[in-house]
């Protein structure tokens, strides 16, 4: 059987009893980091007065996947192998998610074990969720796909969940309070760790107060739902044939709304 083990994303007590009979059962470990895994093995012997001790650690991680699954032979998965990422939840902005499709793909046997999870974990502390919520991951870090990232981020129905390093919090922070800078979002540092720190507040409350923090660690953030705007239409694709416009114009609207790009938009119009 393939395993997919979460880890602690701070504390060590939420590794699962079941998590820990895994762990002492496989004897090939596939890891994010082999480092970070020994030492996280390391730590839950001492901690839990335990023997595991797989006979060997291989790193799995999103730069080498493919030419790792491309290079082992049939016999490989028959045998218990644990697969761990650096904290949390394999496949959530974290790798695993490739080896799960190769599993899919090539009838091999898994299984994925529950655990932590700082989505989760920050969303219910925020009390925005009713019922729908958006994960988005970490953004991107550089203009102007970031820019995008962060005006749709604004413009969502529903309460959405974001990953963020400490380099760039302040200045997501900084973008989503030049859009609305009442818009309530909830921040959470270092989530189940000694150190945690998290609060609810207006975006320009939340962005005075990140200045003043040391903001080393990681972050998570939820920001709640765009309010509804009653009596708000959507543009279509038919509204913007109506317009009176240049074709040119039409054609860089229409882009926006069906993803095609502005000369193939351009084409259709001249044939319409």
């Amino acid at each position: 059987m393939l395993y997919f083990i979460p880890t602690p994303i701070g504390n060590l007590n939420d590794i699962s009893f079941h998590s820990l009979e895994i762990l002492q059962k496989c004897k090939l470990f596939l890891c994010e980091d082999t480092r970070v895994c020994k030492s996280l093995i390391h730590l839950l012997n001492e901690k839990f007065n335990l023997e595991i001790k797989p006979d060997k650690y291989l790193a799995l991680h999103t730069h080498n996947e493919k030419d790792f699954l491309a290079k082992i032979d049939e016999d490989f998965f028959k045998q218990d192998i644990a697969y761990l990422s650096d904290a949390g939840m394999p496949g959530i902005s974290d790798p695993g998610q490739f080896l799960i499709e190769y599993a899919i793909k090539n009838n091999i046997d898994y299984e994925v074990l529950t655990g932590s999870n700082a989505a989760l974990l920050a969303l219910v502390s925020s009390a925005f969720c009713k019922k729908e919520f958006i994960f988005m991951g970490f953004l991107a870090n550089k203009n102007p796909q970031r820019q995008k990232d962060i005006e749709n981020l604004m413009l969502n129905p529903y309460p959405s969940i974001v990953y963020e390093a400490p380099t760039r919090i302040l200045n997501l922070v900084e973008e989503i309070s030049k859009i609305d800078p009442l818009r309530e979002i909830f921040i959470i540092k270092e989530a189940t760790k000694k150190f945690e720190t998290k609060f609810r507040a207006e975006a320009l409350e939340v962005l005075e107060k990140l200045k003043t923090m040391d903001l080393r660690g990681e972050w998570c953030v939820v920001v709640n739902a765009k309010e509804k705007q009653f009596h708000q239409n959507t543009l279509c694709e038919q509204d913007i044939y109506e317009l009176d416009l240049s074709l040119k114009a039409k054609a860089k609207l229409l882009s926006k709304i069906n993803a095609k790009s502005p000369k193939e938009n351009y084409q259709k119009l001249l044939l319409s």
